[in-house]
This record gives C-alpha cells, sequence and structure tokens, in this order.
C-alpha cells in the first residue's frame, strides 16, 4: 500500500496540490483516458510519463480496465505499468494488484515546502533551452540519442512549462536542474484531486551534481538559486519526487525545509517495465 505521512491539515493539502502539480508537469504527447484513469503513452526513461495514473474510481471491473489499459500499451510498444499513490483509486488498487501478481518497484517520496520565503537570492544560474538542458542530462546519464531527443520533445511541449539551468564555474559544470512552476490547479484533477487548493507551486526536477563535483554543496545552491527566481515568478510553494533509497539527496531536500509528505511506487505483471 502507499505510504501517507502527513500529518496536518496543511500537509494533506500541499500533498494533493503537489501531486496534481506533478500530473500537470508530467504531461506527455501521447495520452488516453479509461473510465476516469489517465494514460501516459510516451517512451523513454520516465516512467511518469509511461504510466497509468489510476485518478477515478470507474464503473468498469478492474480486469475489464486493466485489459484496455493493456491494449493502449501495446499500441505504443511498452509494458503496463500503474503509478500507485494514497490517491489512487480504487482506494484498495495496490492490494488488487498485488493478489494478482504485479511486481512492485521503484518507491519514492514526494517532499513538499510550504512556504519560499527564505529563498530571494537567484544569482549564479544560468537558462538552458530544453534541447540544450535534454542534451546535457541525457549524456551526463548515457542516455540514448533517441531517449534524450523524446525527452526535449517532452519539454518542448510539457502544458507546464520546465524551466532548466545550469550552475558552471571556468566553463566546468557543477550543477543542473529544472523547476516548473504549476500555476493550474485544475488541470488534471479528478477523483480525489479534485479538493487541491490553489496558488503557484514550483516542481523541481532532475536535479543533478556530475560525480567530481558531489559533496561540494553545489546541489544546495542550485535548488535555492530554483526555489527563489520561482518565488520571483510567483510561486508560494514547492515539491519534489525523489527516489525512497536516496538518503542523500533526502537529506540535502530536508535541509532547504522540505517535509515527507507521501510515497507512491509502480506495479507491473511485465518484467520489461523494472528490467
Amino acid at each position: 500500500m502507499s505510504e501517507w505521512t502527513s500529518v496536518s491539515p496543511e500537509l494533506d493539502a500541499l500533498a494533493r496540490r503537489a501531486e496534481l502539480a506533478g500530473l500537470n508537469a508530467a504531461s506527455a504527447p501521447r495520452e488516453a483516458q479509461v473510465d476516469g484513469w489517465l494514460l501516459r503513452l510516451s517512451p523513454g526513461k520516465a516512467k511518469r510519463s509511461r504510466c497509468v495514473n489510476a485518478l477515478a474510481g470507474g464503473t468498469l471491473p478492474l480486469d475489464d480496465i486493466l485489459r484496455r489499459c493493456r491494449g493502449s500499451f501495446e499500441q505504443a510498444g511498452l509494458p503496463l505499468i500503474l503509478r500507485l499513490t494514497p490517491f489512487s483509486q480504487p482506494i484498495d488498487l495496490d492490494d488488487q494488484l498485488a493478489s494478482r501478481g504485479w511486481t512492485s518497484f521503484d518507491p519514492a517520496d514526494v517532499m513538499v515546502l510550504p512556504s519560499l520565503e527564505a529563498f530571494d537570492d537567484a544569482d549564479g544560474i544560468e537558462p538552458l533551452s530544453p534541447s540544450a538542458y535534454a542534451r546535457l542530462i541525457g549524456e551526463l546519464r548515457g542516455s540514448s540519442t533517441e531517449e534524450i531527443e523524446g525527452h526535449a520533445r517532452r519539454l518542448e511541449q510539457a502544458s507546464v512549462p520546465h524551466q532548466a539551468f545550469q550552475m558552471t564555474q571556468g566553463g566546468m559544470l557543477l550543477a543542473c536542474g529544472q523547476v516548473a512552476i504549476d500555476t493550474d490547479p485544475n488541470g488534471a484533477s479528478l477523483g480525489a484531486l479534485a479538493d487541491a487548493p490553489a496558488g503557484g507551486m514550483a516542481g523541481l526536477f532532475d536535479i543533478f551534481t556530475p560525480e567530481d563535483q558531489r559533496g561540494r554543496g553545489h546541489g544546495f545552491k542550485l535548488c535555492a538559486a530554483l526555489l527563489a527566481e520561482a518565488r520571483r515568478q510567483g510561486a508560494r510553494s514547492a515539491y519534489l519526487q525523489v527516489g525512497a533509497d536516496n538518503a542523500a539527496a533526502q537529506r540535502l531536500y530536508a535541509r532547504l525545509g522540505f517535509l515527507q509528505a507521501y510515497r507512491y511506487h509502480y506495479r507491473s505483471d511485465d518484467p520489461r517495465a523494472w528490467a
């Protein structure tokens, strides 16, 4: 079962807003809906762009919905993957998939920052175009040409603009990342997210520090500058998604003031999904 770690009404509301903003930020060129479920059908490394988000309970039996979803993913040449959160519908979906033998993998934590008031210095970051950023981060991660081009297309076509930045010194990359500022709380509003609060919310994505530059505070400085830029553009709060096993990154984000909101994971019955 996906973990719900909220301890206050404020954090509950921020968690719902973060989930909605994350869905809006991950909008994919190829999407479909099946009985209230949102299907993202874009190939690439980012699973959030090639998975099912079960946003509403629907009316069809689960096996019928899964069969319809599988058909769409097969047509796209992708394994069927479901993303499970505390907001997934029906509420026992995770247990139902587990009982069918679906494998759980890649847990991640969503962290939220209630206020950006402490961030006011956006100096030291240089903007990058979506294509330049996709190429930079792709080369750093060893992505294929196809994956880099697909990433660039997703960034260019995203309904919530992704703004990419880098920090350099003497021509050397210190850190890079993206910020996506969501101002529309109704973009993907369905099911349990329908009551998500309004207000601009900034998402941090693809925060990366080259291995030889780690441990020097560059990631912290980059994130602080991105949050200051987001505040300058009207964002009031922020969120991010980080691997549940990435303790170093979670410590960095906690130093910035981020709080644990909830955990999600993926399930699939196709070994290609987690290979």
